[in-house]
């Protein structure tokens, strides 16, 4: 079922083992350097003991074309107080002194090529990732380049949109490493006020492609539509509406926020 190596299959396994114990992974998202570069190593701890399972930690860039406008805010601002891809690993290493919780990069494509795509596959693996989100980086784009990754004790997670035509979607689960990033709707991220209707017939499709977990995200902004993805997903994303936690009530305000989130997440009878 794809290329993955034994290394890049722990997010994967870590995965498996919250499955057979009855419990979805909560993944939260955090611009690296947002909303100030001094307030991460906080917010990292502050999020994994408010029971994030796998921390999704952005590397800010200057052109987020995914990304809607709260991360797109959140980015910039990171940009201007310093916050780069070197700091981001930095960062990542303190905070793996101190917790095991799983971590994936999230980040475009262009400041891995800027800091050296070799390089940054060995310092995200010594700075303690798990897997790395490309978003610019689609399957059959760049065989070679994609190839490195998968190589790399890294796992390398993919998006599927709902608008995937199915032989595409086979050829990415195929491909998949650590889990299945769905995108829960067309466009770029951000806050919603509901789901998709047919969310979970398509979770239930893409499960007979591919064995490795699936995670759901975009748009999701409240304990109870996290609920509604525990439902039916392995792991559920949530990333603006916690920008916008962070922003009303700072890191005291985004660790309440997903700890509710955690909450409804355990609620759910699976």
């Amino acid at each position: 079922m794809g290329t993955t190596s034994s290394e890049a299959d722990r997010l994967a396994a870590r995965f498996a083992a919250w499955r057979a114990a009855g419990r979805r992974a909560l993944i939260p998202y955090l611009t690296a350097g947002y909303p100030d570069p001094q307030e991460t190593p906080e917010l990292l701890l502050r999020l994994a003991d408010a029971g994030a399972d796998v921390l999704e930690l952005g590397v800010p860039f200057s052109d987020p074309l995914a990304d809607g406008a709260t991360i797109q805010h959140a980015s910039e601002r990171a940009l201007q107080r310093g916050a780069t891809l070197a700091w981001t690993l930095d960062a990542l290493a303190d905070f793996r002194r101190s917790r095991e919780t799983a971590v994936v990069l999230f980040t475009y494509l262009n400041p891995v090529l800027a800091y050296g795509v070799e390089r940054f596959l060995r310092a995200a693996s010594a700075a303690g990732a798990d897997g790395v989100l490309l978003t610019d980086l689609p399957v059959g784009s760049d065989r070679e380049l994609e190839a490195a990754f998968e190589r790399a004790p890294l796992a390398l997670v993919r998006l599927l949109a709902p608008t995937t035509p199915p032989a595409r979607v086979r050829e990415i689960a195929r491909r998949a490493q650590g889990f299945l990033y769905y995108i829960s709707r067309t466009g770029v991220t951000g806050a919603r006020t509901e789901l998709r209707a047919r969310l979970a017939d398509e979770v239930a499709a893409l499960r007979r492609f591919t064995r490795v977990p699936i995670a759901v995200g975009f748009g999701i902004s409240t304990a109870a539509q996290a609920a509604e993805v525990a439902r039916v997903a392995d792991g559920v994303v949530v990333g603006s509406a916690l920008i916008d936690a962070l922003d009303r009530g700072g890191p005291v305000g985004a660790e309440k926020f997903v700890a509710s989130l955690r909450d409804a997440v355990d609620a759910v009878d699976q």
